[in-house]
């Protein structure tokens, strides 16, 4: 009978973050999921295609241009060999992070040595945040335990800033940190080596009848706003909510982007003369009151600790997706997280959330930490869901 073995990120990657109908309005899912694949084998010289057991990849909203297994599509587009496998997994914004602990425990339980985990997600080519095509369960509505199924994500993050007494002015306050942490990350240059540039080609009438290629390369995340100040925030409406106190400031950005880590065993990563970066430790999700979704993480992470054996004080780095402001402080402070180690280079109020391809973008953010920071030992990728869940990945040095 085999025995666990350890899996190991040798490499990973990711575009910058793209603003919906922003600087990859005209940019398809499956090919930025194919630029990542690409860059991220290529990271690994003399790697072997042929031997990735499965490319794994998380899509929160898998359909229209980002449907048909858009897993598949996007190795075949990154040019793998068409013996490699492909499927896209879908647990709504964990789906990244989802598609990395699945992957590692391909290798754990040897069924491979060397595994893609990746996500992808567009919403400007998605025509709303829901999909194309709404349609409920109209048993959602019979009982009202069910009801929060059918809320918008921002409805359930003005109940938990009313549960948890998270006022309108420590979100903004919050999201004004995360605006300015990403700003000085930045500048600092510290997503560089996290990075992948895309070369977006827009084509344009010319003279004569003739159509102009127009070339931009695009290398810096375009959510960050340099001028976020309490002032703009505090002007700014509830969205959701008459009374409420979220507001577009104060939440996630919209946003296109795609991210990819490369996973290998002891055996792959000694026969291709890697160094890895991390140990994969321990994954865990947990369920929570639909309604309240945004409190999963308080729920998943002390799963995710006892599951690795470790303790809250060991973690050094956490990515906590800010997916509401009102969110984040409730998980903050009811796991007493400390806010240093809480998304250092800001989070998503600042840098976008592309749904399904966050959990493998911000699991790069924490690899080029790891090997900019040797004081960062353990790295944790953390977030609500919708319908009432939460996930947390945690992730070691070596």
């Amino acid at each position: 009978m085999k025995q666990i073995q350890d899996a190991y990120i040798v490499a990973a990657t990711r575009t910058p973050v793209a603003k919906r109908n922003g600087m990859f309005r005209s940019v398809r899912p499956d090919d930025m999921l194919a630029h990542v694949l690409r860059a991220v084998v290529d990271k690994v010289p003399g790697l072997d295609a042929s031997e990735i057991g499965d490319v794994i990849v998380g899509c929160a909203m898998p359909e229209a241009e980002q449907g048909m297994n858009v897993a598949r599509i996007g190795l075949l587009l990154a040019g793998l060999p068409d013996t490699v496998p492909g499927v896209t997994t879908n647990r709504f914004c964990a789906s990244g992070v989802q598609a990395v602990a699945d992957a590692a425990n391909q290798i754990r339980l040897g069924q491979a040595d060397v595994m893609i985990a990746a996500g992808t997600e567009s919403m400007s080519v998605m025509p709303q945040i829901m999909g194309n095509k709404v349609s409920l369960n109209p048993a959602i509505f019979a009982k009202e335990e069910n009801f929060g199924i059918a809320f918008g994500m921002g409805l359930t993050a003005e109940k938990v800033a009313e549960q948890w007494k998270v006022s309108r002015e420590d979100q903004d306050a919050f999201a004004l940190q995360s605006n300015q942490r990403a700003c000085a990350a930045i500048a600092a240059g510290h997503f560089k080596d996290e990075i992948t540039p895309y070369t977006v080609r827009t084509h344009v009438p010319g003279e004569g009848g003739t159509v102009r290629v127009i070339e931009s390369l695009c290398d810096t995340d375009e959510g960050p706003r340099a001028d976020a100040a309490i002032e703009k925030l505090a002007k700014l409406r509830p969205v959701f909510a008459a009374r409420g106190s979220v507001t577009a400031g104060n939440s996630s950005q919209m946003s296109d982007g795609a991210g990819a880590v490369l996973l290998m065993s002891e055996a792959a990563v000694k026969r291709y003369g890697v160094t890895p970066i991390a140990r994969f430790v321990s994954f865990s999700v947990a369920g929570v009151p639909p309604h309240i979704m945004g409190i999963g993480p308080i729920e998943a992470i002390p799963r995710a600790l006892k599951a690795g054996g470790l303790t809250q004080s060991q973690l050094d780095w956490i990515e906590l997706n800010e997916a509401f402001a009102a969110q984040s402080l409730a998980v903050m402070r009811q796991l007493d997280l400390d806010p240093a180690k809480v998304n250092p280079l800001g989070g998503a109020i600042a840098l976008g959330h592309p749904l399904g391809a966050t959990g493998a973008i911000r699991t790069a953010t924490i690899m080029s930490a790891m090997q900019r920071d040797s004081s960062v030992k353990y790295g944790m990728v953390t977030m609500c869901i919708g319908t009432g869940m939460g996930a947390a990945g945690i992730f070691e040095r070596v």
